[in-house]
């Protein structure tokens, strides 16, 4: 453990954050998806749960910034079309795993966690496993996360958070937001 912490005494300081500017000029011009064969912040990485092992795959994910609009509306003017602001109940990391996880079908999305973010840019970097590979199956704490669909049920960490249960404990945010629709729109009249 006590190398985690120098790990990261060392992302905090300043020369960094100045390798990390220089880095960001770098991925703007990449693609939006790109897999690197090992994590930038390894402490962040293992708290995770990435190990260095055959099945584990490292994507480096880039999200815009800002308010979320639908497509331009077209066929006439009605005004129940013109709401263009889509409000999600959903953060940025779990937009970035969930393109993560479109773009590589076969794996399945393990956690990720927050590279670093400019005025229009979030950078995520993803751990995928491979569920089919054989270090992966023999895992104990891992080879339960091998079933499918772990980001569009929620189970990763940001899908945690955005359903209210991000700590381990039982300390959820009641009522949830489905009891919250619930009782807004199933009032009787």
């Amino acid at each position: 453990m006590a190398i985690h912490k120098y790990l990261r005494k060392a992302y905090a300081s300043k020369e960094s954050k100045e390798l990390y500017k220089e880095r960001m000029i770098q991925w703007r011009r990449e693609p939006v998806t790109v897999r690197t064969y090992r994590p930038l912040r390894l402490d962040r990485a293992r708290a995770v749960g990435y190990k260095a092992q055959e099945g584990f795959v490292v994507v480096r994910q880039r999200v815009n910034r800002g308010g979320h609009m639908r497509p331009q509306l077209t066929g006439g003017r009605r005004t129940a079309h013109s709401h263009r602001n889509k409000n999600l109940a959903i953060s940025y990391q779990s937009i970035a795993e969930r393109r993560a996880q479109a773009k590589y079908e076969n794996l399945t999305v393990l956690n990720s966690y927050l590279l670093c973010k400019d005025g229009q840019r979030y950078w995520y970097e993803i751990i995928l496993i491979n569920p089919t590979h054989p270090n992966i199956i023999r895992s104990d704490k891992i080879g339960a996360a091998r079933k499918k669909g772990r980001v569009e049920r929620g189970l990763t960490r940001a899908g945690r958070r955005n359903r209210g249960q991000a700590k381990k404990s039982n300390d959820k945010a009641f009522p949830s937001k489905r009891a919250i629709h619930r009782r807004r729109y199933n009032r009787k009249k």
